[in-house]
């Protein structure tokens, strides 16, 4: 007999899957969500490595929320400021005292620490910019950076890769010519580059780093949800809203865009922690955030005078380096089971 396609079997076996469990008694957030964002949310929440991921991030969520508590800001200057004690270019050792400059005492600090007077909890790096204050509040710069490219990049794609697909002819050809010429760009070259380029212009903050790293950045999801909305258009429901006078604008907002998009929020969930990664390679290399701002990469810049002695002076890289390898990898967990999840070739009843 001859063997059945491999690609019929993981279609049927998906399509079993889908009826079993259509078949079971649905539970009210099932109800309320639909049968498909209730399995993904389920088997989001039931992988291991997507829950470790969760908690993670909700561990700097909560440090983010919980800045100005945790390191209460010098008043009147901008919170993102890191305070400084004084000018000396050798970092100090955790728990130092401060001596010049203090930041206002948080109101946990004496009883948790049992004195009154502040110390450097991380130490300080070169130029005695406060390690501690600087982790806390390049939280939120992390999480703010995070977010806001990858959901301006995953729109810019969206809209070019959605036109290009749906539309095709001339306009497929122009913009898919302009996302060649993009991508033959190296991604964090072009982005230091012009980032060096709009700092000048824009002023220094997260502005240029930002703006450098979404318009190098939006190509691959041009790309990913052409190819998904090709694959969507010809399908019979769309022919059917054709059929039926449907504008364009709704067939692929109402009939495309919800069936091609999920490779594209897979894609988009693991990108976060690389652009933070990104956005801190630039501030490293002196062409992100204005010295002092609350960055993790500009922490680990700051460390760039000690390499030779980091045996001594372990705390100028150890603390802000952990920070960022464990943002990055609980999104990269997270990632990693929504792509389990909405592939399916790997669903089975969860």
């Amino acid at each position: 007999m001859p063997q059945q396609p491999e690609h019929d079997i993981i279609s049927q076996d998906w399509m079993d899957a889908e009826a079993r469990l259509l078949a079971k008694p649905q539970p009210w957030l099932a109800k309320k969500i639909g049968v498909e964002n209730y399995r993904i949310v389920r088997g989001l929440y039931t992988n291991p490595l997507s829950v470790i991921g969760m908690i993670m991030i909700l561990f700097f969520v909560i440090i983010a929320v919980g800045a100005p508590v945790l390191a209460p800001p010098m008043p009147n200057r901008n919170p993102y400021q890191i305070p400084r004690d004084g000018f000396n270019p050798e970092p100090q050792p955790p728990m130092t005292e401060w001596h010049r400059f203090q930041p206002p005492l948080p109101f946990w600090w004496e009883p948790v620490m049992g004195t009154n007077k502040w110390k450097h909890l991380m130490g300080t790096a070169s130029g005695q910019w406060d390690i501690y204050y600087g982790l806390v509040w390049g939280t939120r710069t992390a999480f703010k950076v995070g977010l806001i490219i990858t959901f301006t990049v995953v729109l810019l794609g969206i809209i070019v890769g959605a036109l290009s697909g749906f539309y095709g002819g001339w306009l497929d050809n122009i913009l898919m010519r302009i996302t060649d010429i993009f991508m033959t760009f190296p991604f964090l070259v072009a982005a230091l580059t012009f980032s060096a380029i709009l700092a000048p212009k824009v002023g220094k903050g997260i502005m240029p780093a930002m703006i450098a790293l979404i318009t190098f950045g939006w190509m691959g999801y041009a790309r990913l949800i052409r190819g998904d909305v090709l694959s969507v258009n010809g399908r019979d429901y769309v022919l059917a809203a054709r059929a039926l006078g449907a504008s364009d604008f709704r067939i692929i907002m109402r009939h495309i865009l919800p069936n091609a998009i999920y490779p594209t929020l897979v894609m988009a969930s693991m990108d976060v922690g690389t652009y933070v990664l990104s956005f801190a390679a630039l501030s490293f290399l002196g062409v992100g955030v204005e010295v002092g701002y609350a960055d993790w990469g500009q922490l680990i810049s700051f460390a760039r005078d000690w390499i030779a002695q980091l045996v001594t002076y372990w705390y100028i890289v150890v603390y802000p380096g952990t920070a960022l390898v464990l943002f990055v990898l609980g999104w990269n967990l997270v990632g990693d089971a929504v792509r389990d999840v909405m592939d399916p070739r790997l669903r089975g009843e969860s």
